[in-house]
């Protein structure tokens, strides 16, 4: 039995027991024990038609392929960020932030160009899932105002748009698959 099922069931014994703590202060009532209910998984495409089953299985698909870059991408601008905050000259950071594109480029550039449109869209928004930033303030912030309109216009041409944000409400079925296959 792992940890969480372990930790998820003696909290609801103590529940159930009546057994937790309380702690009485000035006539309120603290309890220290959450009840937490777990469910089987539930499968999604049995409420689906044949061409829903498809599109999911193509968008999970998609999500598989797009997740290792949106994570790498979270991380190297993590990681470039606490490195900026130790340079004091601007010059400094603006040589910093070239050499990091430039080893980004010649690492990722032959196996992003393959990635196809729907894959590109699903990056974008898992980019900002994991960095809270969208692609555009991140172009923004570290190119320039003016190269982000550039790009943003180029991309507009096949379809993209720059300042697309991750929705966990409209987005479920991608925050579900991220979820289920452990790529968070």
């Amino acid at each position: 039995m792992s940890l969480k099922c372990t930790f998820i069931l003696f909290t609801g014994l103590l529940a159930i027991s009546g057994s937790a703590q309380s702690v009485v202060s000035d006539d309120t009532t603290v309890s220290d024990t959450l009840r937490v209910v777990e469910h089987e998984q539930v499968n999604i495409t049995t409420s689906m038609n044949k061409k829903q089953i498809a599109a999911y299985k193509r968008l999970k698909r998609n999500v598989r392929v797009a997740m290792p870059y949106a994570k790498l991408s979270s991380y190297k601008l993590k990681t470039m960020e606490d490195h900026l905050n130790t340079l004091k000259k601007r010059r400094a950071k603006k040589k910093y932030i070239k050499a990091c594109e430039k080893n980004i480029k010649d690492l990722f550039t032959d196996n992003l160009k393959n990635l196809t449109r729907d894959q590109g869209k699903i990056l974008m928004k898992l980019i900002h899932r994991e960095t809270g930033s969208t692609t555009w303030n991140i172009m923004k912030k570290y190119r320039g105002g003016m190269e982000a309109i550039l790009w943003q216009s180029f991309g507009a041409l096949y379809g993209h748009n720059l300042k697309v944000e991750f929705d966990p409400v409209i987005d479920y079925q991608i925050d579900a698959i991220v979820r289920q296959e452990a790529l968070d």
